[in-house]
């Protein structure tokens, strides 16, 4: 088996519908499989998969498990040499897999590849980035970030002066749509389940790279992605989650080389900074109500 295909659900419904559909007609250069693995949704999905997809396989966590144990639940089950980690947001283009397993087989230092994300429109995703520094954290979504929107530290981040028309190896990738080799997996770990969701792509890419394994982006496969169609279910809590994972990310690996001075700032710079999201999220909702509730007078 070339390539197993792992698609976490959480009450994705259509999403999901319209990502299997695209997994369906891909050419037969690669052999693969897919395995569907709902972290109990609340919503008919399980049964649209059940019925509407009897070809893929499907686990049923009876808890919401996260991002990284809910994924981790399937490993047991592939067949594949490569596992694809894929959103349920996601519609893959043609090609894309077959593109990317074949790019993979031909470099085996490879051990992650992932493909260029495009929005619905059509836009580029900056789905392929450099580590995260203190610099990023302070100007990537923060009030000093759109105090100076051309900041050179959220550019170099997000990688957003390169094209991203060309194949090259890259710090890490987007957990939306990555393909890792199986040996990999075997050999570092899947991901770190300490990480409940978020941080969890770049913690794995973190640990590949200093076992001696590459990290590419390979432009050549091309998926489309509705970011955030899960997360938007749950803001606030995303939010909480994602800047915790920050924090156990530097923990785990940027705290040793943290000038001592420094660390006392981390993580009530972090705290600050969630704070800081979840207000401009509540002001931001109240306005929308407000507008909505003068509209209707």
């Amino acid at each position: 088996m070339d390539l197993s295909v792992v698609v976490l659900n959480w009450n994705a419904g259509e999403d999901l519908r319209r990502c299997l559909q695209s997994l369906t007609p891909l050419p037969s250069e690669i052999e693969m499989e897919v395995l569907v693995v709902d972290n109990a949704s609340s919503d008919s999905s399980r049964a649209m998969v059940a019925n509407e997809f009897p070809g893929a396989r499907l686990i049923v966590n009876k808890t919401n498990l996260g991002f990284c144990a809910g994924n981790n639940a399937a490993l047991p089950y592939v067949m594949g040499r490569w596992v694809l980690f894929l959103n349920p947001d996601t519609v893959v283009h043609l090609g894309a897999l077959a593109a990317m397993v074949q790019y993979g087989d031909a470099h085996s230092e490879v051990g992650i590849i992932g493909p260029k994300l495009l929005n619905p429109d059509g836009s580029l995703q900056y789905s392929c980035r450099q580590f995260p520094d203190l610099a990023a954290g302070f100007f990537r979504k923060t009030p000093l970030g759109r105090l100076y929107p051309k900041n050179r530290y959220a550019a170099n981040y997000i990688m957003s002066d390169w094209d991203h028309c060309s194949t090259r190896e890259v710090d890490w990738l987007s957990g939306a749509a990555m393909i890792t080799r199986k040996s990999l997996l075997d050999e570092i770990g899947a991901f770190d389940e300490d990480y409940y969701m978020f941080c969890e792509d770049v913690d794995l890419c973190y640990r590949a790279w200093k076992s001696g394994w590459k990290v590419v982006y390979l432009p050549e496969a091309v998926i489309t992605h509705r970011i955030g169609r899960s997360t938007d279910q749950v803001p606030v809590r995303s939010t909480y989650l994602f800047h915790r994972s920050m924090y156990l990310f530097y923990r785990k690996h940027y705290r040793s080389k943290i000038p001592i001075a420094v660390r006392p700032i981390i993580l009530p710079g972090i705290v600050l900074r969630a704070v800081g999201q979840i207000v401009r999220y509540r002001v931001v909702r109240w306005f929308r109500r407000a507008h909505r509730w003068m509209m209707k007078r």
